[in-house]
């Protein structure tokens, strides 16, 4: 689809029933995000997210999914070391039922991606924004200086190398992602990224518009204009097909 032009949709699922419908309006992929610890599980971070929750929250994705590309995170720690990477990956896919595992971070992760490749297990790799990484670097946009951009462009062409087979870019300002999708041949899948990408990725809870809380700038409630759930996901396909979805309103710079 990206070697064609064509846009990706992904959303974020967590249960059998939300997936089927996901699947039924037409998404190409769906995400079994660690974002579950602050949506179902009502923590403050995903840093709580097991290993266990991922595996059940991927079965129960993949018992209404019929049609879409399941990617499950891996959750904090549990790819602290090469050992325990291959274990929970293993898990993912042979209990969850996942097609893609994603590991955040660029260089650090390079030995996992390297070895998962070689093993046949399909992996996306996560740059910019890094959920498990708040702690340090804070919920804010990553490569606004020229620095910081040159490193975020230089993991992302080493994840390739590497093996990783899709890349997702979190809250990097809309040039930079545009420039990385284009030296890239892997497709690159936004969120709060600008309109330049492969693709797009949300949180379902912010496409309902049922966030507690303040809603990401990036992210847009397309059940406000919409009569059902099954329709606010069919326009969230249809905007992120035509390009219209991110807007520049929706765009974090």
């Amino acid at each position: 689809m990206a070697q064609a032009g064509d846009l990706i949709t992904c959303v974020t699922a967590y249960d059998a029933t939300y997936a089927y419908w996901i699947g039924q309006a037409g998404v190409d992929m769906i995400l079994v995000g660690d974002s579950l610890g602050m949506v179902v599980q009502g923590h403050a971070s995903t840093l709580p997210v097991t290993v266990n929750d991922m595996v059940y929250h991927t079965q129960l994705v993949q018992r209404g999914n019929d049609q879409a590309w399941c990617i499950a995170d891996m959750p904090f720690m549990s790819d602290c070391t090469l050992e325990k990477s291959l274990e929970t990956a293993a898990r993912l896919m042979k209990e969850g039922g996942a097609n893609m595992v994603k590991l955040e971070g660029g260089q650090r992760v390079l030995p996992m991606v390297s070895t998962f490749s070689q093993l046949g297990i399909p992996v996306c790799g996560h740059l910019g924004l890094l959920p498990q990484s708040v702690q340090k670097h804070g919920y804010k946009v990553q490569g606004r200086d020229e620095v910081s951009a040159a490193v975020l462009l230089a993991d992302a062409l080493a994840l390739q190398a590497a093996g990783a087979e899709m890349l997702v870019l979190e809250c990097v300002p809309s040039a930079l992602a545009k420039k990385i999708t284009q030296q890239l041949s892997i497709p690159i899948i936004g969120i709060g990224s600008g309109s330049g990408t492969s693709g797009q990725v949300l949180v379902l809870h912010d496409i309902l518009g049922v966030t507690v809380g303040k809603a990401p700038k990036f992210s847009k409630n397309f059940l406000a204009q919409s009569g059902s759930i099954q329709s606010a996901l069919q326009s969230y396909v249809a905007d992120v097909k035509s390009g219209s979805f991110p807007a520049p309103c929706h765009e974090v710079g």
